[in-house]
């Protein structure tokens, strides 16, 4: 009579060597400990990671909320009406918050940086409703440049946008750390929005100017009502490039009316 299955590997688990069946359970507990210490050390690379980018740090949203003022909180259900169409270096993250006020406002704030890195560029798109605001933009785009700092905010000249001219700013003082970013200020009459925020990008001011110009260039309206949608819709018809040469060539037609610097006189006295 021929035996089961089930006999004939119960006979070859008995031919196994002792030593040899200690060995097979060595491994097996030897890998489980492998993974589980494995795993622990992704959770605390997930855990140190979390809590050192600024772009996930709850700090960043307390403080968003206290600077936008009384009534303002976060809207986690809300979806984003905006996005930027591209962003300009590898290894950059792009996150959006988005504020809600009773009164009918809203603001969507989007941020750029590198993991583990400062915050890069901002830009806030604000859609007023029926609240009023004490502070002016100016002073609400001084304390999100230099948070908890003291520094005054001074014109910086204007650039060409999609959106029309755009007026800049920087921190007087240019021994602050964040002397070298300029802000930005856009009102949108027709649709009732306020855009502002702040780059930190390039060495020289051209090209600080030329990130901002791309910064706004590069935003988009993903869903909105129609007088945004016909703003942003005017807006794309003057969409400029954003490509390598971007900053050679604006720097070399900037206007001396709207640059920051003195204007260059011409010809012979």
């Amino acid at each position: 009579m021929r035996s089961s299955p089930a006999l004939r590997a119960a006979a070859s688990r008995h031919r196994i060597h002792p030593a040899l069946d200690s060995f097979a359970d060595e491994c097996r507990d030897a890998v489980l400990r492998v993974m589980a210490y494995v795993g622990a050390l992704a959770l605390i690379g997930l855990i140190v990671s979390y809590t050192a980018n600024p772009l996930t740090d709850a700090a960043i949203t307390a403080a968003t909320t206290a600077e936008a003022g009384p009534g303002w909180s976060v809207a986690t259900r809300s979806q984003p009406a905006y996005a930027l169409s591209q962003l300009d270096g590898p290894g950059k993250t792009e996150t959006t918050e988005i504020l809600r006020h009773p009164d009918g406002g809203r603001k969507d704030i989007l941020r750029v940086a590198t993991p583990g890195e400062p915050v890069g560029a901002e830009i806030e798109i604000y859609r007023v409703g029926s609240e009023t605001s004490r502070a002016t933009a100016e002073a609400a785009l001084a304390a999100r440049i230099d948070p908890g700092g003291t520094a005054t905010i001074e014109t910086a000249g204007t650039i060409d946008t999609k959106f029309g001219p755009v007026a800049l700013f920087s921190l007087a003082g240019s021994d602050r750390p964040a002397g070298s970013c300029l802000g930005f200020v856009k009102a949108i009459d027709a649709a009732s929005l306020r855009i502002s925020g702040f780059s930190c990008r390039g060495d020289t001011a051209p090209q600080r100017r030329t990130a901002v110009a791309c910064l706004l260039d590069r935003l988009v309206l993903l869903s909105g009502d129609a007088a945004t949608a016909a703003a942003f819709a005017q807006a794309e018809l003057r969409r400029a490039s954003c490509g390598p040469n971007q900053s050679a060539a604006s720097a070399a037609s900037a206007d001396w009316l709207t640059g920051p610097q003195d204007p260059s006189l011409r010809g012979r006295l």
